[in-house]
């Protein structure tokens, strides 16, 4: 299957650009192949945030400095998906690719020369250094697999909304098992000898990939784009950014930093033994969680009334599943401030109602990225969803410093009713998408 513009033809950033969009022979292999790259990449992802989580805050950071270390690879995913789009529609997505798995790789390797004779700012700087490094890379990777489902679903049975849920479902259920591989690691073998290990066996899957991926994986332009057309001309994919912003907000304010950190605090005692076990608690919690929103995602279409349902349903299943995540933080900050300390109840309670937020969430995430897709040109998809991934990750800049903040200040109560109030702002924005 090919779909080329003719040559003058205007794509939709009304430029005269010619595109290419070619697909290979065999494009569920390609679509394989790039699966695996991507899983591959959340599963190293997954398991360093956790370790870098786990290992600072033993070492005594404060919940700030502790935000302090993924600003910059949020910060780095902004930059990042806009310039991605562009690069991969010069070079093709199969080099993006292979870059976001090579820059994964050498943030790995660097971060495993940590010194722990370093003083506690050297050591933010340099992890924060490290960790932009990574973002770089997990946004290459992401934008990469995302943009190659547009062309390749078409020629699989099923339709793009079974296609885009089953990718990014998947990717997450396995960065959720990168959660609890990197909190076991931590555990058993140590900081250094954990971050060694992911770097080599990163380095033989990249090589794997690239000796298998089939050629032909779409994306690259015949002539010259404009790096001016950046932000699309179809106010639903600007809109739609918008509420992807502060869906991702809303998650990640009490993701990184307060959650953890709370259950940490109240299940371990203190001691080595009761740390180790706290880690693995604290690992397996965020693993499931990021394991089931990654299920409940795959099986959206499912949940929704079937995957060929028409575009403006899906869009109406936006807005509806967006005002139903509101309520839910908003509850718990209040359990939280009714309880006063924490308590066996209220640790059941958070965990359950976090679940159900992850449930909520991922329809609200699956349906995202469908209609991302669904409302992307063909010429410029790869632009487009760059644009979409760089607000969702302003997203999670916010979230991440909002989780620090917020938590020091008003501690677990704060982290949840702010992210209450991020959920509202995404229902607000994706209103106006329909």
């Amino acid at each position: 299957m090919g779909l080329c513009l003719p040559s003058g033809g205007r794509g939709a950033n009304g430029g005269g650009v010619t595109v290419s969009v070619a697909t290979p022979a065999n494009p569920i292999r390609a679509y394989a192949a790039v699966t695996a790259a991507y899983w591959a990449f959340m599963l190293s992802d997954g398991a360093l945030r956790m370790l870098v989580l786990l290992h600072f805050n033993g070492l005594g950071f404060s919940p700030v400095q502790l935000a302090y270390l993924f600003l910059l690879y949020e910060i780095a995913g902004i930059i990042t998906n806009l310039a991605a789009g562009w690069l991969a529609a010069r070079f093709g997505l199969a080099a993006t690719l292979y870059a976001g798995l090579g820059i994964q790789i050498a943030a790995l390797v660097a971060l495993a020369q940590l010194d722990p004779a370093w003083s506690v700012g050297a050591s933010v700087v340099f992890v924060m250094a490290v960790q932009g490094a990574s973002g770089v890379a997990k946004d290459l990777a992401k934008m990469s697999s995302k943009s190659a489902v547009k062309v390749l679903a078409p020629a699989a049975e099923g339709g793009l909304f079974r296609w885009v849920a089953a990718l990014t479902g998947s990717k997450n259920a396995v960065k959720g098992f990168g959660f609890f591989l990197g909190a076991g690691l931590l555990a058993w073998a140590g900081f250094q000898t954990a971050v060694w290990g992911m770097a080599a066996v990163l380095a033989v899957i990249l090589l794997a990939v690239a000796l298998f991926l089939p050629p032909g994986l779409p994306g690259r332009m015949k002539s010259a784009e404009s790096w001016s057309g950046w932000r699309s001309q179809d106010p639903r994919v600007n809109r739609l950014s918008l509420a992807r912003m502060f869906l991702f907000g809303a998650r990640d304010v009490w993701f990184v930093v307060g959650i953890p950190i709370y259950f940490q605090a109240v299940m371990s005692d203190g001691t080595a033994e009761g740390r180790r076990e706290a880690f693995f608690l604290v690992g397996g919690f965020m693993a499931a969680w990021i394991i089931l929103y990654g299920a409940v995602q795959a099986t959206a279409p499912r949940i929704l009334g079937g995957a060929h349902r028409p575009e403006p349903a899906v869009t109406q299943d936006a807005i509806r599943w967006a005002g139903l995540l509101v309520p839910i933080p908003f509850v718990l900050a209040l359990a939280v401030l009714v309880a006063g300390n924490p308590a066996p109840w209220l640790t059941g309670l958070l965990v359950l109602g976090l679940l159900a937020f992850g449930y909520v969430f991922a329809i609200n995430s699956s349906v995202h990225s469908y209609l991302i897709l669904a409302f992307g040109q063909v010429d410029r998809i790869t632009r487009d969803v760059g644009f979409y991934y760089m607000a969702n990750a302003a997203g999670r800049l916010m979230g991440t410093l909002l989780s620090g903040i917020s938590y020091q200040l008003g501690g677990l109560a704060l982290c949840l009713a702010t992210a209450g109030a991020m959920a509202a702002a995404s229902w607000w924005a994706v209103r106006r998408v329909a």
